[in-house]
């Protein structure tokens, strides 16, 4: 771990063996409790949740049959952009429990040290991580059946499906 750098949101830096050592044997299965989760800083979760979005979109970009590497990259980028998540958060808020919006507000309101991706705006961007950040506490619970049903209402449109 860097100097001056912690995952946790107190500040402090994680265990000699980290968070929830025990959990992490496989990490395709990570299971953390709550108050692990709740220990991880909201650019943390959005970090990972990052990921596990990309991951979800290729997977579903591979499955749907899109063979061409560069059709693949364009279609992931496109999918994976700020204001294209920006606009599939706003389904699935309605559908939120109360925790789950809780984490979303908590990513929402997280004040990164970088600038705004071209392409997006600060609001696009913060919801954006927002969503990020919901994705990577669900996956960090263990809850991929909920991750799984978020993930593909977000992606339910036509212009999903177009080649």
């Amino acid at each position: 771990m860097q100097a001056g750098y912690s995952i946790l949101e107190n500040g402090k830096t994680p265990p000699a063996g980290g968070i929830g050592e025990d959990c992490l044997e496989n990490y395709f299965h990570v299971r953390m409790d709550k108050r692990e989760v709740d220990a991880v800083s909201a650019l943390g979760l959005a970090h990972l949740g990052d990921g596990v979005f990309e991951l979800l979109v290729r997977a579903r970009l591979c499955t749907a049959g899109r063979t061409s590497q560069t059709a693949l990259h364009r279609e992931t980028v496109r999918q994976v952009s700020a204001a294209a998540q920006a606009a599939r958060v706003e389904r699935l808020l309605p559908l939120l429990s109360e925790e789950e919006r809780g984490y979303y507000h908590r990513g929402r309101n997280a004040h990164p040290h970088h600038s705004v991706p071209r392409g997006a705006s600060p609001q696009q961007y913060a919801r954006a991580s927002g969503l990020e950040t919901l994705f990577g506490a669900l996956y960090l619970l263990g809850r991929r059946d909920r991750l799984n049903e978020l993930f593909n209402l977000t992606m339910d449109t036509e212009e999903d499906h177009a080649p």
